[in-house]
């Protein structure tokens, strides 16, 4: 399994598939490669200029340097296990998540306007990545559509200020729209993949209706209002998590004592119950098409 993205649920995943978790590419003491690896980084985009310097391409590239290292260690008798057989690339798994980031940086310097209008360039790079994938013997891919971003308690704080602005569970409208609209697009492409590559086998995975679908039931679920964070502050003070400080008196920045409870851990990331949650309704295959659970994505299609 390779992984490209920003925000994989990819402990889970490598358990759904008994699998170890899949060592991070720029982690160099005791890594273990033979079962994939992760290029995946916080922050990252599609599009360079983001958040992090590790954007899609970035990872793409870093990705090609690591096949080439291994046919070349491979072929001189040194890998010493730790790394994939060369016949391991083309069976392998190629999962991606992102392009929330490009929205969330296109919201934060531009107008709701303006990020709509830049997803098709975002999805063609998209595209030209997955390209450059299956020119190097890639034939399986997981794509995830993007969350609802609208429903990420930092984005209703600063978002919510216009008349109905809100949805019924507390949502941008706007900026969920431009998520979808987002999603209705990256469908499309997949689509057109499969058109163009029948020869591989690509499955669309919407992880909005399983992220939505969490903060709609949060309380029957048996979390506290998904609109509430663990961890930071953002309320008048904004106090990253992991920091504290003290305003008038009252301390702001400390973590709630039930992470477990909390849908967002710090009003950006959900947390890792919520992540739970999340893959185990994403990775059995009832919220992809086609409708197969990851341990059967690497199958080959009926015309192959």
């Amino acid at each position: 399994m390779w992984a490209f993205g920003f925000g994989l649920v990819g402990p889970a995943g490598a358990e759904k598939l008994s699998l170890p978790y899949l060592s991070p590419y720029l982690d160099s003491l005791g890594t273990n490669f033979r079962h994939g690896a992760n290029f995946a980084t916080g922050g990252s985009s599609i599009r360079e200029g983001g958040y992090s310097p590790f954007h899609l391409g970035i990872q793409i590239t870093q990705f090609l340097r690591f096949k080439s290292l291994t046919k070349q260690l491979t072929s001189n008798g040194v890998s010493k296990g730790r790394l994939p057989r060369v016949k391991d690339f083309s069976k392998a798994l190629y999962t991606f998540d992102i392009g929330q980031n490009d929205l969330a940086f296109g919201f934060q310097y531009s107008s709701e306007e303006q990020v709509k209008a830049s997803i098709p360039d975002i999805l063609g790079q998209l595209s030209q990545a997955i390209q450059q994938l299956y020119e190097e013997g890639a034939r399986f891919f997981w794509v995830h559509n993007t969350g609802p971003i609208g429903c990420l308690p930092y984005n209703v704080i600063y978002y919510q200020s216009k008349p109905g602005n809100l949805d019924e569970n507390g949502c941008v409208k706007p900026q969920n729209a431009v998520a979808q609209e987002f999603n209705r697009q990256l469908k499309d492409l997949v689509l057109q993949l499969r058109t163009e590559h029948p020869l591989a086998v690509f499955t669309y995975v919407d992880v909005y209706s399983a992220k939505y679908g969490l903060i709609s039931r949060a309380k029957d679920l048996g979390f506290v209002d998904p609109m509430e964070f663990c961890c930071g502050s953002y309320y008048g003070y904004h106090i990253d998590c992991g920091k504290k400080a003290t305003v008038n008196g009252t301390v702001y920045g400390n973590p709630c004592q039930n992470p477990s409870r909390h849908v967002s851990w710090d009003g950006i990331h959900y947390s890792q119950a919520a992540n739970i949650w999340i893959a185990n309704h994403i990775l059995n295959g009832s919220l992809s098409d086609p409708p197969v659970p990851v341990k059967e994505a690497c199958y080959y299609p009926k015309n192959a």
